[in-house]
């Protein structure tokens, strides 16, 4: 009898322990411009654009993510090429289903049996509504189980700060949708900001900026690389004399027109939506205890999000708040670089980010 219930207890442990290599964890930063994913044990497996391209006659789903981006502004009437989410939340909950499972599936290359568990990162303003839609959408993809975390914890720990000790550090994360800012201190935020002003925004204030100038009308993909390639958030001597020549409609009658762009150009369009990003943060700072506020003339603000990168930012932000600034190493990747450390190291979720039940 011992024998039988050894080779049964045998069996059933070579049975868990197959049904355990099949069971996924997965960290997601579902972001407004871009979605990265990241599976326990291979790190960020997949980057793809937030983008879905429907057919707008039977609502099927044609592409998502790098196909689809290279559809907008290009696609006719029959084909509409979105983006699900808006300001860090959803805005089509059908639609970011349809691609939160393209992005799982293709994370997971269709190899597990069982309903992948999930921390899902979101703002840290959104409502009880907006947080339901995210559980509801993650489980629509196939999630079994479906934790949430806020950006600003992912990105700090993403990012490498120290957030357990009792010591105050800020995170700045500035992405395509939302810009989310936090002071953490013991493993928690203890004042923290969302604003809808972000990389999005500092495209839409490109496209104002020359049609307003110039009289020309661009698309955002070309906002997008405008920016990219001489936008600044500082007087930098290297881009003094930097200009970028570029073919636009004209706004008056739709002409094609060659105009050339300076980076003084995108900077001066760059500092209405600055301005909004730094006023959250000294808002933030204004709240911030004493003590803590003191620990951040040491510890300073860290950078976060596609945002960081916009040349010169740190050196704006440092002569605006009178903090050291310092941009992370992989800035871009910090919020599912976290999400991925909390699957990682054990189930460690901040305490303000509510957990989801089990389906």
């Amino acid at each position: 009898m011992g024998s039988i219930r050894a080779d049964l207890f045998a069996g059933f442990s070579s049975l868990f322990s197959v049904f355990s290599r099949s069971v996924k964890d997965i960290g997601i930063d579902l972001g407004t411009a871009n979605t990265l994913v990241y599976v326990r044990g291979r790190g960020i497996v997949l980057r793809e654009p937030s983008v879905v391209a429907v057919d707008a006659r039977t609502e099927e789903v044609l592409a998502v993510g790098k196909q689809a981006k290279e559809m907008l502004g290009r696609t006719p009437d029959s084909i509409v090429a979105v983006r699900p989410l808006q300001h860090g939340v959803i805005a089509d909950f059908e639609v970011t289903a349809a691609m939160l499972k393209y992005f799982v599936r293709k994370a997971l290359k269709s190899g597990a049996f069982s309903r992948p568990h999930i921390v899902i990162c979101i703002p840290s303003g959104v409502t009880e509504v907006e947080r339901r839609a995210v559980e509801d959408a993650a489980r629509s993809a196939g999630a079994g189980r479906v934790e949430l975390m806020l950006e600003p914890m992912a990105a700090a720990l993403g990012a490498g700060i120290a957030i357990h000790k009792p010591r105050g550090c800020m995170v700045l994360d500035i992405g395509g949708g939302t810009s989310e800012m936090a002071v953490i201190s013991y493993g928690d935020p203890v004042v923290a900001e969302s604003v809808h002003v972000a990389g999005d925004r500092f495209d839409e204030a490109i496209v104002a900026h020359l049609k307003k100038k110039y009289g020309v009308v661009v698309g955002e993909r070309t906002a997008e690389q405008i920016k990219i390639r001489i936008g600044s958030a500082y007087p930098l001597e290297k881009l003094r004399s930097v200009s970028m020549s570029l073919r636009a409609a004209n706004a008056a009658d739709g002409q094609p027109r060659d105009i050339t762009v300076t980076a003084e150009d995108v900077r001066e369009a760059l500092m209405l939506p600055l301005k909004t990003v730094f006023e959250a943060i000294h808002s933030v700072l204004e709240r911030t205890p004493p003590e803590l506020a003191a620990d951040l003339l040491d510890t300073g603000i860290v950078l976060t999000g596609g945002g960081a990168l916009l040349r010169g930012l740190d050196r704006f932000l440092h002569e605006a708040t009178g903090l050291p600034v310092h941009i992370a190493e992989h800035p871009m990747d910090c919020v599912a670089l976290g999400a991925g450390k909390t699957l990682e190291g054990g189930a460690f979720i901040p305490a303000n980010a509510r957990r989801a039940q089990e389906a």
